[in-house]
């Protein structure tokens, strides 16, 4: 949960007031009812954070840019404690994709101006002399990050929000991310990674030792580190090749269970092409070939382990086999891919 506190009673108001205050561009009063909004949270009722969520996520245009990413944490912590997210989506990516904006501006004037050792955006404290350096929205754009990264992320865990979000505004985010990430060397990597999580996509899997060939479906899956523990649940412990099968506890906490536990790797992932597709990636770095993308599983070649788990906590993940694939099509497959490099 990402806020604590106490007010049952008072978190509807203090909603409430903060609608009218920022309408009414009344930054007293807008901040009063703000620091309300975070001491009443914890305490609020299960109807209240039900209706909060959308009419502070449809208010975000309107709030300054100095709160504006703090505003949109209270609603992903409405969204954690029971919230729709859909209704929330639209107007908290569109105003992500805006801030994600200013902060490639503040990126540019930075190297403009000097370059050097970025701010930390972790920081508390802004100094305003960076605002004659960068310009104040753009400088409260790259200092509210960490906050539209939390926001956006208790969205994301769910998969109706990621299925309903719009493919350019994905890829317009993504490439914002990614812009960020190069200019600056700052992380950002969770929500890289959320962008990336495919849901409902098939997968096609040729165990080369054995010559066999699966048509696969997953969903929810952060990074290959859980992918891989359920490509062994699956193919290893649903009998269909030789192996260590992960436990039912290591496989548990890579779909929806909390925790982690050690695991140790039984395959390696490779591309048709041959190169590894490492266990740190995400599933998108497996190609697509004739339509869908395709995974070559060889002998590991040394023993790895690592904590099986979700790399998004608050995400479900799924892997399902659809069908095991004839002789002549996995053989086709295999003689179009390369050995491992």
């Amino acid at each position: 949960m990402i806020f604590q506190g106490q007010g049952r009673e008072r978190f509807s108001q203090a909603v409430t007031d903060f609608e009218t205050a920022v309408r009414a561009q009344d930054p007293d009063r807008a901040e009063r009812a703000f620091q309300q909004l975070h001491h009443t949270l914890g305490g609020a009722a299960p109807h209240e954070v039900a209706q909060a969520a959308p009419r502070l996520a449809a208010l975000l245009p309107e709030v300054p840019p100095g709160p504006r990413g703090i505003v949109a944490v209270i609603v992903g912590a409405c969204v954690e404690r029971g919230a729709d997210p859909l209704p929330c989506a639209a107007p908290v990516f569109a105003e992500l994709a805006e801030t994600l904006a200013a902060v490639g501006e503040f990126c540019a004037r930075w190297a403009e101006t000097g370059g050097g050792e970025f701010p930390d955006p972790q920081d508390g404290e802004v100094d305003p002399a960076l605002f004659d350096r960068a310009g104040a929205e753009e400088t409260l754009a790259w200092f509210s990050l960490p906050q539209w990264e939390m926001g956006s992320l208790a969205l994301l865990n769910h998969h109706r929000v990621r299925t309903a979000l719009d493919g350019s505004l994905r890829a317009r985010l993504l490439r914002a991310v990614q812009s960020v990430r190069e200019a600056t060397g700052h992380e950002l990597k969770c929500l890289a990674y959320a962008l990336l999580v495919l849901d409902d996509e098939p997968l096609v899997v040729l165990h080369r030792p054995t010559g066999t060939g699966y048509a696969m479906r997953m969903s929810g899956i952060g990074d290959n580190f859980q992918l891989h523990t359920l490509l062994a649940d699956v193919l290893v412990g649903g009998g269909h090749v030789p192996g260590r099968a992960p436990s039912a506890q290591e496989a548990a906490v890579c779909r929806d269970a909390p925790g982690q536990v050690p695991t140790t790797g039984s395959f390696n992932l490779v591309t048709p092409g041959g190169e590894w597709v490492w266990n740190e990636g995400t599933p998108s770095d497996i190609p697509v070939v004739d339509g869908v993308r395709l995974l070559v599983l060889d002998p590991p070649p040394y023993e790895r382990g690592w904590p099986a788990g979700r790399f998004f906590p608050g995400m479900k993940g799924d892997l399902v086999l659809e069908r095991v694939l004839d002789a002549a099509e996995t053989r086709r497959r295999l003689e179009g891919c390369a050995p491992p490099r």
